[in-house]
Formats: structure tokens, C-alpha cells, sequence
């Protein structure tokens, strides 16, 4: 079943080793969010997703091959409210029921604090306002984030598989891998544009893949570049970020906007260790 792979890939992804690995800080009221180092997260993944059901599982019977497949899209924004992380899922008119998606946000130990679901022309909005249950605040860890991704569309996956080839993750994760997979050359494009004195917006466009948002803020790190805040677009294969980030305070100089291009596109672009274990 999709859940087994699921649930075997994100044990693999929470024992990866990293060094240094970042956190996001927040302190009041201005949203920063300071990269430092610190364990990894201490709680297993392995409650992140929870089995579908079977109602669920037989109500996408229902969606005909001659429909069209809407393309998913998970947005995990922290820049839009100072006290919680907001995560919106577009998916068309489709989702249906979120009970499991909620479950599955509080085994990881977070509290749902809001949600709300809108229609408009390109689809069913549905937004989740989520606080760390321990803290009452919103999650900082990169990590973390990027556990309630990975949740949220294999959760999606679980009740519509055949959109498993509209999303990169869908090879990992779905019933059916991508048809044609995105050329990360031509996929990635990188940007650094001024923002104030204090602060430079970073744009990400990349192919998308499990663990991309801890990679790119590693890299952050690893240049002492910090993240004040961002928002992460996941849309069909393509993973689209942007971050606020400073260097000691202040926008990041144009010497130090093309270092950190330059990483991100060696990053981005260079095989992966499975590549290269083939």
C-alpha cells in the first residue's frame, strides 16, 4: 500500500545525518526567525500518517479518466500571521474531508488552532492555522515544516491517487510516478532582490523532492545566512520558495547575493547520493 512507502521513506528522512542542522527562532513581535544549530527532532516520524479510510480510499473510484486531474498545491506560509504557521491545500474542488490531515498534524504535536475553506475560480481553498501544541506558537523548526508537508500530501495521495503523477512526490510517495520528470537545470531559477536595508527576498523555483526545505535552509547556515521568514510552495513538480534573509542585520551585499546563488544552484543541481550509488 502507498502507506507502507510512506511511511518507510519518512523513518528514512528523519535518520538522515546533517551536520549542523538549522532551526527557525522567532522572537517577538517582528517574526524574525534566527538560524542556529541543534538536534534533530526527537519524535518519530513514524505517527506522521495516518491510514486513510476506506470510504476515502473509494470515494477517488468515483473521478472518471476523462476528468481533469486539478494540480495539487500545499503552501506553507510564515509570513502572513506573526502567531501561527499557515498552511493552505488547493486542489481543485476535490479534497473532501481533512479529519485524517488534522489527525495526522496532531500526532506530530500540533494544535489546529483555525481553518477555513473557500471556493473561487481555481478551486477549493482550504487554510489551517497551526501552533506547536508544546508552545502554543508557531513552528520554527524547518524540519518540522517540512514533516507537515510531506504529511499533507501524502495524505492527499492517500484519498486521491490518481494524482499521483501531477506531484514529484508522487513517486515516492502515490501509485504512479510522474510521466516526465522536470530537467532541474532548466527548472531551477534563483533570485536575490533588495528589500529594505535590513533584509534581502530570496525566490527559490526548483524541481521539487521530500526534504528540499531542510536542504535549502541548511545551506543558508552553512553561509550565515539568516531566515527572518518565507513562504514554500508545493505545485505539481515544482517546489517554489521565498525567504527574507539577512546577513548580520542588513541585506545581503551583492558579492554575498551571488555566493549564495551560486550555492543553491550547485545544491540544486548536483546528482543526489542515490544518483549516484547507480
Amino acid at each position: 500500500m502507498a502507506s507502507c512507502g510512506i511511511y518507510n521513506h519518512l523513518v528514512a528522512f528523519s535518520n538522515q545525518p546533517t551536520s549542523k542542522p538549522p532551526i527557525f527562532i522567532a522572537p517577538n513581535p517582528v517574526n524574525h526567525i534566527a538560524v542556529s544549530p541543534r538536534s534533530r527532532l526527537s519524535y518519530s516520524l513514524s505517527t506522521v500518517v495516518p491510514k486513510a479510510s476506506s470510504t476515502a480510499l473509494e470515494q477517488a473510484i468515483i473521478y472518471q479518466e476523462t476528468d481533469e486531474i486539478p494540480v495539487p498545491k500545499v503552501i506553507i506560509d510564515q509570513d502572513s500571521d506573526l502567531d501561527a504557521t499557515v498552511v493552505e491545500i488547493t486542489f481543485g474542488d476535490r479534497l473532501g474531508a481533512l479529519l485524517d490531515t488534522m489527525g495526522a498534524l496532531t500526532n506530530l504535536g500540533l494544535n489546529v488552532v483555525k481553518a477555513n475553506v473557500h471556493l473561487d475560480s481555481s478551486g477549493k481553498h482550504t487554510k489551517f492555522s497551526i501552533t506547536k501544541a508544546s508552545t502554543g506558537r508557531k513552528v520554527e523548526d524547518p524540519e518540522l515544516l517540512e514533516a507537515i508537508r510531506l504529511t499533507i500530501i501524502s495524505n492527499l495521495l492517500e484519498y486521491h491517487p490518481e494524482s499521483s503523477a501531477q506531484l514529484a512526490m508522487g513517486e515516492a510517495f502515490g501509485i504512479e510516478a510522474p510521466k516526465h520528470k522536470l530537467d532541474v537545470d532548466i527548472a531551477t531559477r534563483i533570485h536575490v532582490y533588495d528589500d529594505g536595508p535590513n533584509r534581502s527576498l530570496l525566490s527559490v523555483e526548483t524541481a521539487d523532492r521530500p526534504g528540499l526545505l531542510v536542504d535549502l535552509v541548511k545551506i543558508f547556515t552553512d553561509i550565515n545566512v539568516a531566515v527572518e521568514s518565507g513562504e514554500f510552495d508545493t505545485e505539481g513538480l515544482l517546489a517554489k520558495a521565498k525567504f527574507h534573509v539577512n546577513y548580520r542585520g542588513k541585506s545581503l551585499l551583492e558579492p554575498l547575493q551571488q555566493v549564495l546563488a551560486n550555492s543553491l544552484r550547485y545544491f540544486l543541481r548536483r546528482p543526489t547520493t542515490e544518483d549516484l550509488s547507480f
